[in-house]
């Protein structure tokens, strides 16, 4: 490491004309400026300019010498600008996790405006109702309903949504016990729901699944055929244009809570920042 910045600050008198200019230039003392220098000769064990107390000059190996130090310098300057570039604009890759409902309303909307906005943007979405395991799939970011127990992911509450009971219309007129339920595979077979009115009063609605699945489509298709009843997030009823219709009007369900999760526990890039700060705007309008 001390023998490219002895090259560099070389580079830099070079450019300058002198110790002195070069040693205002990189706001250094003009006697760490000429050390360095001293230690590149030495080391190098050639002489790589000739110096008087007015001029300097370069000898022919220090002029071969410097071209190489000054490329240095200029890949370096180029790397640091590029991700200076990046940091203030998104770009690249960035690959995002989350359920098909999750994706369906609220990513890939969120990332349709953001490819509009940054052209230069990569996103990979990834569809999955299961938690894929960030190292293993290469995961920038994750959005996940409640929060995970891995502690070594950054979790950050973004919005929240409530699930709605729903079924075909001409299932409004039948007690919720005697219909079918079709059950996403976190439910279980066994599930247990606690409605409440907007006064506070609650009721208490348990019941077995007729069919589990782990996938929110096919948990739809199921319900839109008529196959049974089951939970649609409410973010995602305009979509479905009135086919399925909310059978339990007069009660709610408790909110949901919407994380997104990153392994990123300092400095994560700006694609993903701007990522969270899109999806929070969202969830909450």
């Amino acid at each position: 490491m001390n023998r490219l910045r002895q090259m560099a600050i070389f580079a830099h008198i070079v450019e300058q004309g002198s110790v002195s200019a070069a040693a205002d230039k990189l706001e250094l003392s003009k006697s760490i400026v000429s050390q360095h220098l001293k230690a590149l000769e030495q080391e190098l064990g050639v002489t790589l300019l000739k110096r008087t107390t007015r001029r300097q000059t370069l000898t022919g190996i220090g002029e071969e010498f410097y071209l190489s130090c000054k490329n240095i310098n200029d890949i370096t300057h180029q790397a640091w600008n590029k991700v200076h570039q990046q940091i203030n604009e998104p770009s690249g890759r960035i690959r995002i996790t989350a359920s098909h409902a999750l994706m369906d309303s609220l990513v890939a909307p969120v990332i349709a405006t953001l490819l509009k906005d940054y052209p230069k943007l990569r996103p990979e979405l990834i569809n999955d109702d299961q938690h894929l395991d960030f190292m293993q799939h290469d995961i920038d970011l994750a959005i996940r309903v409640g929060t995970s127990p891995d502690s070594n992911l950054k979790q950050k509450r973004i919005g929240k949504f409530r699930d709605v009971l729903c079924g075909r219309a001409e299932m409004q007129s039948q007690p919720l016990a005697n219909l079918p339920y079709i059950a996403n595979q976190w439910q279980g077979r066994h599930y247990r729901h606690l409605l409440q009115t907007q006064s506070g009063e609650q009721q208490t609605f348990i019941s077995d699944a007729i069919c589990i699945t782990n996938s929110f489509h096919s948990a739809l298709a199921l319900i839109r055929e008529g196959a049974g009843i089951g939970l649609i997030p409410d973010f995602y009823l305009p979509s479905l244009k009135n086919e399925l219709v909310n059978l339990t009007p007069k009660l709610m369900l408790p909110e949901n809570s919407v994380y997104a999760l990153t392994a990123f526990n300092s400095y994560p890039p700006v694609a993903v920042l701007t990522c969270i700060e899109r999806l929070e705007h969202q969830l909450r309008n």
